[in-house]
């Protein structure tokens, strides 16, 4: 009792610390926010947040805290209720790291922007919504953290408004996420139908039906950018480097496998929704990493790695292993924020340069960023003992030793092979070769807040796997003996790739033009999905739309011309007539006066 009551205190006093930034201006008007007291704010809430994570990690007790009830129904009472639990005590410090060194970061990225204070704002409320969402235990709570990661995700993707890219982006980001915001909604008004209640840890059924999981699998596709509601991952990319980098490590794009980790024991009860979810896994895995392996933008290729990464994380929910997705998540925030603010550095030091054809020898002037980039690329591929490989390497594992099919198995592994590829492949061209870069560009990386949070993401980065891993029991036991080449199909699928992408870069230095085939412009046009499906729905609708006005045109103009409008023309002049049998002799006398003096003069005129 004394545990969970300090788990409890500690938990809270890291929210209130948190929220600080928020509630001091409302309260004093003469107190000012600036960057860098947010940027403290989160330092001391990470600090803060490491004693309730270890206690739990010490003690293993969870707890249910519910402070206020809203009964707007008489027998449907939605409690604010937060959990403390395994998930919610891990992702915490993690998720306050990770921003803590992007706000840094940004510090140094936008000094010359103005509205800084706005932006750090904004940048704050997106980690708070995030982590109402983690820290909910009933759906109502869930879907405020739901729909505020989406509205800031909106408004600092369209944070440079004045480009209309930016602007394109940001309505993208939003449009997509209404469509799983529907699936979400459905199952929340099933679970209040049938449960009677949004309580999460309730919501455990012995056979749920198709329709509310498939709900969810929706609202999870629309978040993580799975296959089908991908595309607005990509175009994020318009925003600042430290939106990308918050977007993409521990906020947005997990929230919707964090939904299915949240939701798993109604999921685990029907086997059609765990194939969905494998299968739209695999698939998604794959098809980000074939688009990633054409890329030339230095920061379209990390985004779909993300991409690729959360289709990894899909695979497990589908697996039924959602604490191993939990760990893909928690290992995989600390690489990818690294890897976005290698690049954020590069492409400040070249000019705004992302084309990595035009960048190369940058090994020598700029050796932090460029062997964190290294660093957080070989994490990536799951390369061992550095943080991937805990999660990587387990999922592929226990995909090989279990009983789904083989067709997600080898998708998998094509997409693990061609991670290798991709990454191997913007690190020779970004780092070494020749020198292909302006010659006047001013480089200088000896900036604390530059150096101080990629070098902390990538000590994150090396033991973080391994530090996590050990406090993450398995639910399921796994099998002790397996044949080795079982054990280490993800190294040799890796090595595959790398070997693969030497090859290439060998063959790249003798052929004088590279040729076009169908392979290529699959991957570099990003499956011909964007044209087909943003063209053929807007002309569609447009279409629709038209012929919709012509048709109320021509209903509008029939009415007025046609029998309607006679008719009524008819009815009006009746009605002028009736009015002049009043009765008074007066008026028929002039009534006749005048028509006798009309003809008159008709008649005079003719």
């Amino acid at each position: 009792m004394e545990t969970a009551l300090l788990l409890n205190t500690s938990m809270f006093l890291t929210l209130a610390t948190i929220l600080t930034p928020m509630l001091l201006p409302l309260l004093s008007k003469t107190y000012q926010n600036t960057p860098t007291t947010i940027t403290r704010t989160i330092k001391t809430a990470f600090l803060t947040s490491l004693a309730p994570a270890l206690l739990f990690a010490h003690s293993n007790t969870e707890s249910i805290t519910s402070n206020w009830e809203w009964k707007f129904i008489m027998d449907f009472k939605i409690p604010l209720s937060f959990k403390m639990d395994q998930y919610s005590m891990m992702f915490f410090p993690i998720a306050l790291f990770v921003t803590w060194s992007i706000l840094q970061f940004a510090s140094w990225y936008m000094t010359t922007e103005p509205h800084t204070t706005k932006f750090f704002s904004y940048l704050l409320m997106f980690l708070i919504a995030m982590l109402t969402l983690t820290i909910a235990n009933n759906m109502f709570l869930l879907f405020i953290g739901w729909e505020g990661v989406g509205i800031m995700s909106f408004l600092l993707i369209g944070w440079w408004h004045g480009r209309a890219e930016a602007n394109t982006a940001a309505l993208q980001a939003v449009l997509y996420n209404r469509i799983g915001d529907i699936g979400l909604i459905l199952s929340m008004a099933w679970l209040a139908s049938s449960m009677n209640s949004w309580e999460i840890q309730l919501s455990h059924s012995p056979q749920t039906p198709m329709l509310p999981l498939l709900g969810l699998i929706l609202a999870a596709t629309g978040k993580s950018a799975q296959f089908g509601l991908h595309p607005w991952l990509p175009a994020a990319m318009e925003g600042p480097t430290p939106v990308s980098a918050l977007l993409h490590s521990s906020t947005m794009v997990v929230a919707g496998i964090f939904l299915l980790i949240r939701t798993h024991p109604i999921l685990a009860t029907n086997q059609t929704a765990l194939t969905t979810c494998l299968c739209l896994g695999a698939l998604s895995t794959l098809f980000a990493a074939t688009c990633a392996l054409t890329q030339n933008d230095i920061k379209k290729i990390i985004a779909f790695s993300t991409s690729s990464q959360l289709g990894l994380m899909m695979v497990t929910i589908g697996l039924g292993l959602p604490q191993l997705a939990f760990l893909h998540i928690s290992t995989h925030a600390f690489f990818k924020a690294m890897l976005f603010l290698c690049s954020g550095s590069i492409i400040h030091c070249l000019n705004g340069e992302q084309d990595i054809r035009k960048m190369g020898g940058l090994q020598k002037m700029l050796p932090t960023t460029t062997t964190c980039l290294t660093i957080g690329n070989l994490a990536l591929m799951g390369t061992p003992f550095l943080a991937g490989f805990y999660s990587k390497d387990l999922i592929i594992e226990s995909l090989n030793t279990s009983y789904v099919n083989a067709w997600a198995l080898l998708l998998t592994l094509l997409a693990t092979a061609f991670t290798a590829t991709y990454s191997l492949r913007m690190t020779l061209l970004v780092q070494t070769g020749p020198t292909r870069i302006p010659v006047l560009t001013p480089m200088n990386e000896n900036n604390p807040t530059l150096y101080n949070p990629i070098t902390r993401l990538a000590v994150g980065s090396i033991l973080a796997g391994l530090l996590i891993s050990s406090t993450i029991p398995p639910t399921k036991i796994p099998p002790m003996t397996m044949p080795i080449t079982t054990k280490t199909t993800a190294i040799l699928v890796t090595i595959l790739g790398i070997v693969l992408a030497l090859e290439l870069s060998n063959m790249a230095h003798t052929l004088t033009q590279p040729k076009q085939n169908t392979y290529s412009n699959f991957s570099s046009t990003l499956g011909y999905f964007n044209p087909l499906i943003h063209r053929s729905s807007s002309t569609k609708l447009l279409n629709s739309g038209q012929e919709v006005a012509q048709s109320l045109t021509d209903l509008s103009w029939y009415k007025k011309m046609g029998p309607e409008g006679l008719a009524s023309l008819q009815q009006t002049a009746a009605k002028t007539t009736a009015t002049l049998h009043t009765g008074l002799i007066k008026t028929y006398l002039g009534s006749f006066a005048l028509s006798i003096l009309i003809t008159a003069l008709l008649t005079q005129t003719n």
